[in-house]
Formats: structure tokens, sequence, C-alpha cells
């Protein structure tokens, strides 16, 4: 299902954080390509809720801090245990790759924490990226730990789009290659939804919550480096799983 008024509220923040500066009601709608009706009853109702302001007189209007404290409120409320960083990071410097904690939503996968290389060609990323969870190696590691009767209620919930011709495309190829990925001991990911992209993820339990860790990179770099990746994932999960205990 798409509301197209909560995409827009998206929308909206996402381009303020491009732009990094007051926009005034014609330059968000021309933009934006909203109508000019529809950006004046959005902002109306952000300005009356507090959401947005006018850090100058007829000079625009940006996201007030509600945002952020309300983010760091939620965020404060099931915070990812200080450890789980420290994994990250440490993975990144030890592959110099872009490293990535996943969890799931809905019938996606989302970054929650990102460790992103200082290559010049390499895999960007961001929290709050979503990706198909069944056509992914960040995905399939969430699945794997699903039961499953779990996973055939989310693949019931889920279009089967080829979006490059590796991916996935059917209940069967998926099951297919969790069972593969759970012998291997990783999960990879190999072009199926980013082109060119080699990916290498393993579930990453933290206390009840469903994760999986990934590194990720070109395919020119990577492709024979994901033996490599899985056993310094394993290793570092083996290091730190014992600190997520109870978080």
């Amino acid at each position: 299902m798409f509301v197209r008024q909560a995409a827009n509220v998206l929308e909206l923040l996402e381009y303020f954080a491009k732009r990094k500066r007051p926009a005034i009601m014609s330059e968000i709608a021309d933009d934006l390509g909203w109508p000019r009706s529809s950006a004046f009853n959005l902002v109306g109702t952000l300005v009356d809720r507090g959401f947005l302001y006018e850090p100058r007189t007829r000079g625009g209007f940006y996201p007030s801090p509600r945002w952020l404290s309300l983010a760091q409120e939620i965020a404060d409320a099931e915070p990812l245990p200080e450890a789980v960083y420290t994994l990250l990071r440490e993975v990144r410097q030890e592959t110099d790759e872009t490293t990535a904690i996943g969890a799931p939503a809905g019938i996606s996968a989302v970054f929650i924490a990102v460790e992103e290389t200082q290559q010049a060609i390499r895999y960007f990323a961001n929290v709050g990226r979503t990706l198909p969870i069944h056509a992914t190696a960040t995905g399939r590691a969430i699945l794997e730990q699903y039961t499953p009767e779990e996973r055939q209620q989310l693949y019931r919930r889920i279009e089967f789009v080829q979006y490059l011709p590796a991916t996935l495309v059917s209940i069967e190829a998926v099951e297919a290659e969790i069972r593969r990925s759970v012998q291997r001991g990783w999960h990879q990911s190999n072009s199926e939804f980013s082109d060119q992209l080699v990916g290498v993820s393993l579930p990453l339990r933290v206390n009840e919550r469903r994760l999986s860790i990934s590194i990720a990179g070109p395919g020119f770099r990577c492709e024979e480096r994901r033996e490599e990746f899985a056993k310094i994932l394993r290793a570092a999960i083996d290091r730190f799983q014992p600190l997520f205990a109870g978080k």
C-alpha cells in the first residue's frame, strides 16, 4: 500500500537533508514537482505542528529541532548496543569496504547502522535504505532466522520482480538459496538487486532482534574476497556476541 501524503512528508525531509538551507513555498513545489496547493497544505500542516519554522522572516521554511528531539526519544527507547557500532567499525577497518547492519521491515530489509568505506569506488549506503528482503544477502541472512512458516507468510506478500538477470523470482528459488547459504555458512549477493555489487552477509542476533551484518562493494574488487569477508564477519560476531546478551 502506498500512501501519498506520508510519502510526501518523507520526500520533503529528504529534500531538506540534501538542500541544507531554507526554501520558500514556490521552491518546494517546483523542486519536488508538487501542485502549489499540495505544497501549501503540507507545509502549513507541518508549520502548525511545529515541525517546520522560518529561521528568518520571509526567508523560507526549514525543519525545526522537533524532528531531532522525537527521533532521539525513539532511538533511546530501543537503542542498539554500543558494541554493535564497535563491531561495524572493526569490520570496516579490516576489510576497507562498506559494512552495514540490516533489520526486517515488512517485505524489506532496512539498514539501521552503516560504516561506509572512503574508497572512491564503493557501495554507497545510508541508514534508512531499504532493500527487498528476498533478493539480497542482507535480507536472506535475516530470513534464515525466521521459521519456515514465518517465511511462507512473508512470501505471500512479496511481488517477485526481476530487478536484474540474477534476481531470484520465486519462493522455491529463494528457499533453495537460503539452504545453500546455511550449508555454506554465509549469504551472498551477486548483482541481484544492485548491478555490479557483491555482498556477503551473516545473521546477527541481538537479544530478540533478528538482524544481519553485511560487507558490500564493487564486484571487480570484492568477488574474489567473499570467503575472506565471511571469515572476518564470523570471527567478529564470535568476539562480540557475548556483549549482546540481554541488550
